[in-house]
């Protein structure tokens, strides 16, 4: 277990005094702990030629949990004081009665630094953010004649967070996080189409800042709003489907990742629950949850109960023999915690959710999975989309797709679909290229309310006989 620092909130509360009351509120539970946070963040929009919003939020505030068997009493406040942990200590203990509990041991130690604890708020003056996102503008329309519009977001954050167990295990962690986002609307002949990127991570603002980047995030923006422009009505119907490499892993992501969380299986909602061990996907599919990768904007050194990240095998060669799981679901289903244990804020309890989630690259060249999509589409860009946990049933919009016939990739189609459920998809997939990729580090997950940064990756992958909707018969 990572050693950990007080001194962020020291002068709010006595490290001596908040461990009584933990212990206090933990007495005769399973689980539970002191979660601290104080954040901040910054976003800086830029839009039609002029900064259209600035802002600057900071919050602090504590969340005590005790677990007793599947009952999680949790208070929360923005308040750090004695005074106010005292209170919680009351309400928790209302929820949990006598308990009767044997406390679970702590989570196993770590040292381990996935990303830097400098503050990306401060390390590029106001400024400096403006003219970057005024240079961005600038660059776009003298790109391409057509653009009528530019949207730019620079974001930057920065996540303080100190873990008190009962046993006195201290953990700290400093979490950043940035982004950038750009769009652009094209418009020719009275057609407007739009292209937008954005990249991110756990790293230096500057990174993004840098022309170098945000050249390339609106040279790849222009290049989706033209292919846009020319693209044609989608067909409909059941057909083969090839998604390209890196974020259309979103896809897989919603269709199965959130059935494949602890919690969802041991209440039997989720369409995977009690198939461990057996074939949920086609040979060769192996997918993983990684929370290690360094600089990862899905990567946390431990997770928001303290039990350190790692990389967990869900699906092997198409078997399924790993899930996702946070301290309380682990516990009741007799395994082990992974490290996925995740909250918003202090004022959410934690629940199992997806670091970065990837599917891990097989031997097929991609020019050779398309060579054998014999009419079909191609899928190169996702939007939104929303999936069943129950049953896996998913729909997602394309942002940028393709007509394949006979092996040759067409024109560009607009307003495609794809229809289906995961489980039925992950056993039709038919091919598995060589080309792993990861998203650029964009990705945010909702679960029960609660949004945390995530990210996806895979290769290209050929998946058989999904239902496309379309505007063309």
């Amino acid at each position: 277990m990572k050693t950990g620092n007080f001194e962020p909130f020291g002068l709010l509360l006595d490290q001596d005094a908040a461990l009584r009351h933990v212990q206090a509120a933990t007495r005769g539970a399973d689980d539970g702990e002191l979660f601290l946070e104080r954040s901040r963040s910054e976003v800086l929009s830029f839009d039609d030629g002029r900064l259209r919003t600035a802002s600057y939020d900071a919050s602090e505030g504590f969340g005590l949990r005790a677990v007793q068997g599947e009952t999680a009493a949790y208070a929360h406040s923005t308040e750090i004081s004695e005074a106010a942990l005292a209170r919680a200590v009351d309400t928790a203990r209302l929820a949990i009665g006598a308990g009767g509990g044997t406390l679970a041991d702590g989570p196993a130690r770590t040292n381990r630094r996935l990303y830097t604890d400098a503050d990306p708020l401060t390390e590029t003056g106001f400024a400096a953010k403006l003219a970057t996102l005024r240079e961005i503008d600038a660059y776009a329309r003298d790109a391409d004649p057509r653009v009528v519009q530019v949207s730019a977001t620079l974001a930057a954050s920065l996540q303080e967070v100190v873990i008190l167990r009962p046993d006195g295990a201290l953990l700290s962690d400093t979490r950043p996080m940035t982004r950038l986002s750009v769009s652009v609307i094209l418009e020719d002949n009275g057609r407007r189409e739009t292209g937008s990127h954005g990249a991110g991570g756990r790293s230096a603002l500057a990174l993004l800042t840098e022309p170098a980047h945000w050249q390339g995030a609106i040279d790849e923006a222009l290049r989706i709003a033209r292919v846009n422009l020319s693209a044609e009505p989608a067909p409909a119907g059941i057909m083969d489907v090839v998604l390209g490499p890196g974020w259309p892993g979103i896809l897989l992501h919603e269709a199965i990742g959130h059935g494949l969380e602890g919690d969802f299986n041991r209440k039997k909602s989720s369409a995977f629950a009690g198939l461990m061990g057996q074939r949920i996907a086609a040979p060769g599919v192996t997918v993983v949850d990684d929370g290690t990768l360094p600089d990862r904007r899905g990567s946390i050194s431990f997770d928001d109960e303290g039990t350190p990240s790692s990389c967990t095998v869900l699906i092997e060669d198409g078997i399924l023999v790993g899930l996702m799981q946070d301290r309380q679901n682990a516990r009741l289903m007799g395994v082990a915690p992974t490290g996925n244990g995740r909250r918003q804020s202090h004022a959410c309890p934690p629940m199992p959710r997806m670091t970065n989630t990837i599917m891990e690259a097989g031997d097929a060249a991609p020019a050779d999975i398309l060579a054998c999509l014999k009419d079909g589409i191609y899928a190169v860009g996702f939007g939104g989309g929303q999936v069943d946990i129950t049953n896996g049933k998913f729909v997602f919009s394309c942002t940028e797709a393709y007509r394949v016939q006979d092996g040759k990739v067409g024109a560009p189609v607009k307003g495609a679909t794809l229809i289906g459920d995961g489980a039925t998809a992950l056993k039709q997939i038919r091919a598995i290229g060589n080309d792993l990729q990861l998203d650029p580090g964009i990705g945010t997950c909702g679960k029960a309310g609660q949004w945390v940064p995530v990210g996806v990756g895979q290769p290209t992958v050929h998946i058989g006989g999904l239902t496309v909707g379309g505007s063309a018969a």
